[in-house]
């Protein structure tokens, strides 16, 4: 058996290296480094694939958040809601741009960010709602949209872990994640469903005003040369980057279909053991089919619910099976984000969540014997 990576990008990149290494090779003999053609064709691509009428390309996913809380124009003091259960670059932004976060609670079974206490947290300082799309499908953005309409509020989609994923709406209507709020941000880091070699990211937006602006942020506030408009950041995709991604971007479909597959295997396999609970699906999707795209599986993540995710977790070490605690510590609790403000018992879910997740490998090149052999140790033990 092949050793087990948490991501393997080595093999993926070896069904696709002709075409990486050409684009790579046309930017070398073009030198067009910086804002090339390649950023361009893949804006225009990544445009077309999201149904989305402006794509800013940025230099990573946490300069995405921050450039779209600029682009909002939030001023210091300003309140911004967000899920305690998530990895800290959604927080950090908030706090570098001094505004306030407020950490609210997630669902047990989805994992994202709760509606019901993100109304509870809203105050008349209440400016913005930044739900994360965890592990690769979508918060419950119709119930969100609507309470941002209500008290007026800015959406900002953290869509990192879930490009390719589909929204779907209790009328029918679709919409890919990322676009439905007033922006949608994103990250590159390779091992992203999309992913390139380096860092990059994107801002999303249909609003063409905001979007301009948002083009002057990523460049010196520049929109000519040396004339600056407004105050703005270094934060342009390079042109290697691009030209990874141009090539990898009508491969996302297939990349996210074949997580699906190895999600659909590992559900099956856990389904009856009693002490796991295996990710559930939402947006209209009863069971993991490849038909249904609410979740592209960015990661595949058990719940233990025994108490020996620990002692789980040390087992897969000795098994040679890599693993991740995504994540081990909720942001209320973390020295950087403490606040008086917080009471334990707001965040009874997240609290319980860091002490029973665990994520396996999830990624493209997996197989049947390595999937079998996961699955088995892990039922072996807990059984």
């Amino acid at each position: 058996m092949r050793k087990i990576q948490m991501v393997d990008l080595i093999r993926q990149y070896e069904d696709i290296k002709e075409e990486v290494n050409a684009s790579i090779d046309s930017i070398l003999q073009s030198a067009t480094f910086i804002n090339g053609p390649k950023v361009h064709e893949f804006q225009a691509s990544l445009e077309h694939y999201l149904g989305i009428k402006h794509v800013i390309p940025c230099a990573n996913g946490t300069d995405a958040l921050q450039i779209a809380m600029m682009g909002l124009n939030l001023e210091s003091g300003d309140e911004v809601i967000t899920a305690d259960f998530t990895f800290a670059a959604t927080v950090e932004v908030i706090g570098l741009l001094k505004l306030i976060p407020v950490l609210v609670d997630v669902e047990a079974d989805t994992f994202n960010i709760d509606p019901d206490a993100i109304e509870r947290a809203i105050t008349p300082k209440t400016k913005a709602i930044v739900p994360v799309h965890l592990f690769g499908q979508c918060a419950n953005m119709e119930r969100i949209m609507e309470i941002a309409k209500k008290h007026n509020l800015y959406v900002i989609e953290d869509n990192a872990q879930a490009i390719g994923a589909t929204y779907t709406y209790t009328s029918g209507e679709k919409k890919k994640a990322g676009t439905i709020g007033h922006i949608g941000t994103t990250s590159f880091f390779p091992s992203k469903n999309l992913g390139c070699y380096g860092d990059g990211g994107a801002i999303f937006t249909d609003d063409d005003e905001l979007a301009h602006y948002i083009r002057g942020i990523v460049n010196h506030g520049m929109y000519t040369r040396y004339y600056h408009d407004v105050i703005g950041v270094n934060s342009r995709l390079d042109s290697m980057q691009a030209a990874v991604l141009q090539v990898k971007l009508p491969h996302l479909d297939s990349y996210c279909q074949k997580r699906r597959q190895a999600a659909r295997f590992y559900s099956e396999k856990f389904k009856n053991v009693k002490a796991i609970i295996v990710p559930k699906m939402v947006s209209g999707c009863e069971e993991i089919c490849d038909a249904c795209d609410c979740h592209v599986f960015h990661q595949y993540t058990l719940r233990i619910t025994n108490g020996q995710r620990d002692e789980l977790s040390e087992h897969l070490k000795e098994k040679d099976i890599p693993f991740g605690i995504y994540y081990p510590v909720p942001l209320h609790l973390q020295k950087a984000y403490a606040d008086e403000r917080y009471r334990e018992e707001d965040f009874s879910v997240t609290n319980r969540l860091v002490k029973e997740v665990i994520s396996l490998p999830m990624h493209t090149e997996l197989d049947e014997e390595q999937l079998h052999f996961i699955a088995d140790t892990i039922i072996t033990f807990i059984e």
